[in-house]
Order: structure tokens, then sequence, then C-alpha cells
């Protein structure tokens, strides 16, 4: 997947949650740092799995860095 197909996929805030998950960031971690609430975290972490093809956030991790929306220097 090339990034310009990743931009169309993506919002992003998206792109900014999948990298925060692959950093290990919780939740509500993530809502804290972004000043959202909770459930609009989970929201995007659902959609983001469903977009990926991913059975759990391990499949959104291992896309992110195969698509090179994060790289493994950056975790």
């Amino acid at each position: 997947i090339k990034y310009d197909e990743i931009k169309d996929l993506f919002s992003e805030r998206e792109l900014q949650i999948i990298k925060m998950i692959c950093k290990e960031d919780k939740s509500k971690e993530i809502a804290d740092k972004l000043f959202i609430n909770v459930r609009t975290v989970e929201t995007h972490r659902k959609n983001v799995m469903e977009r990926c093809g991913a059975k759990n956030i391990i499949g959104v991790i291992l896309f992110a860095i195969k698509s090179g929306i994060i790289t493994v220097d950056e975790l």
C-alpha cells in the first residue's frame, strides 16, 4: 500500500491514533493526550481495525509497520 492510499483510507486523527496504539498507549492515555473522549478513541480503534482487515490490535500494528505508517525505529 502506498502512502497516498493510506491518506485516503484513514483520517489524520486515525493515523495519529494508530501511531499511539503502536507505541502502546492505552485508550485512556490517547484520549487524555488528544483531549477527546475515551469512547471516541474506541470508535476510532474499531474503524481502524475494520479498514486494516485486522482481527485484533496486533493486526493493526503489523499493518502500520508494513504500510509505513510507523517504522520500527519510531516505536
